[in-house]
């Protein structure tokens, strides 16, 4: 993910030169913005409300805390941007990060870029200031490109143009959507990563993705492994199977092919009709194939 240059950069899309130098005090006294001002000026905290969609919904406590204490020790350095709302409220466009943690340093004001843009323009500018810390996990970055795409009817090619990557890389990540909830919350907590999240999604039943997800984190499969997992339960099975078993009868087969190649070393397949049925076990060589042997202790 590039910190710079990404799109159109956060320089095209926001003007910051009245503040590339101002070091701002938490004990400034407190005013009520001039909407026309173009410089830096004062809002009560109370007045500021932040972007309802804003793609970024996870926040590090412990960093906003540790933010706050550097505000009470030194200021805010940086403004927010914000724009004017109805009823004399402010709306935050770019710098929640720096509002939550003056909320947690209980400053009553705050020094501010008051600027006009669109809802578009909002959102956008709220993707890509994300994108370029590195902040958002993958879902929060599927969501934002979902949120440009559905409410302002831009297209993939659009969206990958604002925020600078390819139109695959955007479909990928906007991929991760159908993935279930229980993924999503894996890649969400980075118990899995996008690699793994991908393999899964090649797995289109939402039980099998659950089982192979189980799988994943259970015996800590890197990527690779995962991919060869999906591979595996993804390989055609003979229509009269499809139609007699049931998903989660198709989930246990496929976590116990998984356990036994992970066991044998070797490809294995669990291929059942009714109560009978077979195991195949694969080998490359005849030394292999002793090897396995041995595992069965033959």
């Amino acid at each position: 993910m590039a910190k710079k240059g990404l799109g159109k950069g956060l320089g095209a899309l926001i003007d910051t030169s009245a503040a590339e130098e101002a070091i701002l005090s938490p004990a400034k006294e407190e005013k009520k913005a001039d909407t026309g001002s173009p410089g830096i000026t004062y809002i009560r905290l109370s007045d500021i409300e932040p972007n309802k969609k804003q793609p970024r919904k996870d926040f590090d406590e412990e960093k906003i805390a540790a933010l706050a204490e550097s505000i009470k020790e030194n200021g805010l350095i940086q403004p927010i941007i914000v724009t004017a709302t109805k009823g004399g409220m402010y709306k935050i466009v770019a710098g929640e990060r720096r509002w939550r943690a003056a909320r947690k340093a209980r400053l009553k004001a705050l020094p501010v870029l008051i600027r006009e843009y669109s809802d578009e323009q909002i959102a956008e500018i709220a993707l890509i200031e994300n994108l370029q810390r590195e902040d958002l996990n993958p879902i929060e970055e599927a969501l934002g490109y979902s949120l440009l795409i559905e409410e302002f009817s831009l297209t993939q090619e659009d969206v990958s143009k604002k925020v600078g990557k390819s139109r695959s890389a955007v479909a990928n990540t906007l991929r991760l959507l159908s993935l279930c909830d229980e993924a999503k919350n894996a890649l969400i907590s980075r118990s899995i990563t996008s690699g793994h999240a991908r393999a899964i999604l090649s797995v289109e039943d939402s039980s099998l993705q659950k089982a192979m997800l189980k799988i994943i984190i259970d015996d800590g499969l890197n990527v690779r492994q995962a991919e060869a997992l999906a591979h595996q339960i993804t390989k055609k099975k003979p229509a009269r199977q499809k139609r007699t078993k049931s998903d989660a009868e198709l989930a246990a087969i496929a976590e116990l092919e998984g356990s036994l190649s992970r066991t044998l070393g070797t490809r294995v397949r669990v291929l059942t009709s009714g109560k009978k049925g077979r195991i195949e076990i694969s080998y490359l060589s005849n030394d292999d194939l002793d090897r396995i042997i041995r595992l069965l202790g033959v």
